[in-house]
């Protein structure tokens, strides 16, 4: 493999310098009181690769010192000023003089290395680790089965996985004082208590693991220790086990619950519905019976209903006929008002053709003397005036007589009018025969009856329309 494969891997699948850094701090509660009881000391980093311990390791105060086998994770760690150097981790702890370091690490090296050569990393790692010294052993956990099965051979220079009772195990055998199982980066959520699936069984333990041992010492020196040494860490498959079968057990029993109160209900929901089945089809047999009375009902008043329809018909054929006599009586009137208005309409414009003709015109004082003529014989007939009024009128009116004879058109138009009114032409035409000749014998009486009532028809109707042209013109 090239020198770079390791780096370009780890830079993509076990995460950025910030994340591992920030992971790393999980083991404050052990570096940071080694920190305090051996300020400056010396630290060696097995497999160092990219350098992210070694850089936390220095901001704590301690001497760091790395090595590897990959050229390209060292050149990382001398781009950041890191003293490393390019050998195998059992040559370097042999090159090492005892009891001079404080803290012997190899993280995720021991699983690409025989388990001989592990136990022989362990033995020389207790050598040269000052009194109270740390060994730090980090590795993936194949207690989670989705890195034990899958994961954990993404790196083909993986060998196999080591379980971390194995692990504890061989460091306390090596002669540790004491040694403890760090769990590392679970989920977050797994520790909130929050129901957790079977997906959370099989990927949700820790993903890696650490064995932490601590080389003999005297009490003091182990004391400041003993709290991070007692603590717990993260979540192992039984817990998730344990978790997820109680889980189940609740749900089991929550689901038996719901299941009998359930069938309680659908009991009571049951009997509830046998009674409204009864109910129902009592309802349905009342309404059946009150559907054959409708029926009996109806039967009864069909010929009823039927000879009301034909009451009904007869009398919309009644109603018909009238309307139509009705409308031919309406057409009939309207017939005959529009021949009524024609004629009127005929008789205004006879009327205004003679109010306007030459001949109305002339004989206006004629019509003037023949009125005068009619009262004054009607109030000497009625004894309004006497008789010797007749004597004072008729000079003037023989005057005005044979004036108009004078006149041949005058003369012709007003002959044209008095032969429509035969016994006024013969009295006038007494009136001026007597004017001319010497006063006859007295003729007889003029009938006290006669009038306008004694012309014909015609000139009676004459006679009134000539009247009423005048009286409207007067007016």
């Amino acid at each position: 493999m090239s020198d770079n494969f390791y780096r370009a891997f780890e830079d993509r699948y076990r995460g950025s310098r910030e994340l591992i850094k920030s992971r790393l701090t999980a083991y404050a509660p052990f570096y940071a009181p080694l920190a305090a009881l051996y300020p400056g000391a010396t630290v060696l980093d097995l497999g160092c690769g990219r350098g992210e311990w070694l850089e936390l390791l220095g901001e704590q105060g301690f001497k760091p010192f790395g090595v590897d086998l990959d050229d390209g994770m060292l050149a990382a760690c001398r781009e950041r000023g890191l003293h490393v150097e390019l050998t195998d981790a059992l040559s370097a702890l042999r090159a090492t003089p005892g009891a001079s370091v404080a803290l012997v690490s190899a993280f995720h090296l021991v699983e690409h290395i025989p388990f001989e050569m592990v136990q022989d990393l362990i033995r020389e790692a207790r050598r040269v680790l000052l009194p109270g010294g740390l060994l730090v052993m980090e590795t993936p956990n194949p207690e989670n089965l989705v890195v034990g099965a899958s994961s954990f051979y993404m790196d083909p220079s993986h060998l196999r996985p080591i379980p971390p009772p194995l692990l504890e195990f061989v460091v306390g055998f090596a002669g540790f004082a004491r040694q403890k199982v760090l769990r590392l980066q679970e989920a977050k959520q797994l520790h909130e208590g929050k129901p957790i699936g079977l997906i959370d069984v099989l990927d949700g333990v820790s993903p890696d693991y650490a064995v932490v041992g601590q080389s003999n010492a005297p009490d003091e020196v182990l004391a400041p220790f003993a709290a991070p040494f007692a603590a717990s860490y993260g979540i192992s498959l039984a817990d998730l086990a344990l978790r997820f079968e109680h889980q189940d057990s609740v749900r089991r029993a929550e689901l038996h619950q719901a299941l009998g109160s359930l069938g309680d209900r659908v009991g009571r929901r049951e009997q509830t519905d046998l009674d409204n089945f009864d109910t129902l089809h009592k309802g349905l047999a009342r309404i059946a019976e009150g559907v054959e009375d409708n029926r009996r009902r109806h039967d009864a008043a069909a010929p009823q209903l039927l000879q009301m329809q034909s009451d009904l018909a007869e009398q919309a054929q009644l109603a018909l006929q009238q309307q139509a006599a009705v409308q031919e009586q309406i057409a009939a009137l309207a017939q005959r008002s529009g021949a009524a208005e024609e004629r009127a309409a005929q008789h205004q414009r006879r009327v205004e053709e003679l109010l306007d003709s030459t001949s109305w015109r002339v004989t206006a004082p004629l019509r003037m003397v023949t009125g005068y003529a009619y009262r004054l014989r009607n109030a000497v007939r009625d004894g309004r005036i006497g008789p010797g009024i007749k004597r004072r009128v008729t000079p003037p009116l023989l005057s005005l007589m044979r004036a108009l004879l004078r006149r041949p058109r005058a003369k012709r138009t007003a002959l044209a009018v008095l032969r429509r009114f035969p016994g006024l032409h013969a009295r006038l035409y007494g009136v001026l025969r007597r004017g001319n000749n010497p006063p006859p014998p007295p003729p007889a009486p003029f009938p006290p009856s006669t009038s306008v009532l004694d012309l014909t028809p015609r000139a009676q109707r004459i006679y009134q329309e000539l009247k009423q042209a005048i009286d409207s013109r007067k007016n």
